[in-house]
């Protein structure tokens, strides 16, 4: 292999290595969301919609999918297979399309985001004040934790004390409503996240130039016929002559 296949071989074992890591972190995540003892009770909400469970899903299986294509780009880089650089390079494409969507499509549906995940907030909330729930308590003060606000403003915020973030007396009279600064941190966030989605599409891009870069130097290294040693049919000089018949 030349220089420029050896440094794409390098950049993509190490990018193997890190997108692994990043998809087993996913997977690990959404089986703590679905089974961990303190994210449980979100299961248990009577909701109208399943928005939460769905999400839950789609993280596992980005997830897994991540783990899927390391493994598929590391045995392709470590054997020099063409045929798993191609599925991976496949599956990268692929990818790099739903990167650049997820990012559009926090642009555009930012607000409905937002807004669902305080109809969330709000249902959670409400069913704690009329059952006083343990898993919905440790819900809410995973929502007042994240986001360092309390309930939903008013007087009744005196049943839901117990769940709002630690701090001085001052601090806990003046928590701002969690609906409103959920629909203001995603307002405000959704550049950022667009700009996060767009540099992991163009680190996948790369990527994907790297290991176009390596079948091509694989399929020429195939190619090249192998080095034969050219016996001359010419006499050494050194040889000694054939005796002539009398």
């Amino acid at each position: 292999m030349d220089g420029c296949a050896q440094i794409s071989k390098c950049f993509l074992v190490l990018f193997n290595i890190i997108y692994g890591l990043l998809g087993f972190s996913l997977v690990s995540l959404g089986l703590w969301l679905r089974f961990g003892a303190e994210t449980r009770g979100f299961f248990d909400i009577d909701l109208n919609t399943s928005q939460f469970n769905i999400g839950v899903m789609v993280l596992m299986v980005s997830g897994a999918l991540m783990l899927l294509v390391s493994v598929i780009g590391n045995c392709g880089v470590c054997c020099s297979s063409k045929g798993s650089l191609s599925v991976f390079a496949g599956l990268l494409s692929v990818l790099i399309l739903i990167e650049i969507s997820a990012g559009v499509m926090v642009i555009m549906q930012s607000g409905k985001v937002s807004d669902e995940l305080v109809e969330f907030y709000s249902t959670v909330y409400a069913q704690y004040l009329n059952t006083r729930s343990a898993s919905q308590a440790v819900s809410l003060k995973m929502f007042h934790d994240a986001f360092d606000c309390c309930g939903v403003g008013g007087s009744i915020e005196l049943f839901v004390r117990d769940t709002c973030p630690d701090g001085n007396i001052l601090k806990q009279l003046t928590f701002p409503s969690c609906p409103s600064v959920i629909k203001d941190v995603f307002n405000s966030n959704a550049p950022r996240l667009l700009g996060g989605f767009l540099g992991i599409a163009g680190v996948m891009m790369l990527a994907l130039v790297c290991s176009c870069v390596l079948m091509r130097s694989v399929s020429a290294s195939r190619a090249s016929p192998p080095a034969y040693v050219l016996l001359s049919s010419t006499p050494s000089l050194l040889q000694p002559p054939t005796a002539q018949p009398v």
